[in-house]
């Protein structure tokens, strides 16, 4: 396996359905991948043109806050393509999607107390509300996984060789 290949890959099948089929077989599969997307589009573009952004969401573009700024849409790459490697798996990893629900829960609370120190105007309520119901997206996808795997979705759910005493 290179690094470019999923871990869990889809077998290949010639008459495998395409993305449509895909996305309609688990809508809410598809929509997280859709948001994945989102969210490593935006912060990729967080990096360069965070100058340009920050005014929008009320905020300074100091040096220090465009730095900052610029972190986070790294973490958002490296986080939103992650859930979407994920998403594309044939068996998506539980924790990948528990994790990920987490930093968008994280996100909310980080921009809601900007908005509330000053740091933010309002408008960024709008980003982090957006979060919020990604991360209530992504515990539902991830409760519906836990469920029918009958692992709990945590590291300590199974077995390591993934069989049951």
């Amino acid at each position: 396996m290179t690094a470019h290949q999923p871990a869990q890959p889809v077998p290949h099948h010639p008459s495998r359905p395409g993305v449509w089929a895909w996305a309609t077989a688990d809508p809410l599969r598809a929509i997280l991948a859709a948001i994945a997307i989102i969210t490593v589009l935006t912060g990729a573009a967080q990096i360069p043109f965070g100058g340009q952004v920050l005014p929008l969401i009320g905020a300074d573009p100091t040096p220090g806050m465009q730095q900052l700024f610029g972190t986070v849409g790294m973490f958002m790459v490296v986080v939103g393509g992650l859930l979407l490697h994920t998403l594309l798996n044939a068996v998506p990893s539980p924790e990948v999607v528990l994790w990920s629900g987490l930093q968008k829960t994280g996100a909310f609370g980080a921009v809601g107390i900007g908005v509330l120190n000053g740091v933010f105007s309002p408008v960024a309520l709008l980003v982090a509300f957006f979060d919020l119901a990604t991360a209530a997206l992504l515990f539902a996808y991830w409760r519906r996984m836990s469920g029918s795997t009958g692992s709990g979705g945590t590291a300590g759910g199974g077995t390591a060789g993934g069989t049951e005493p």
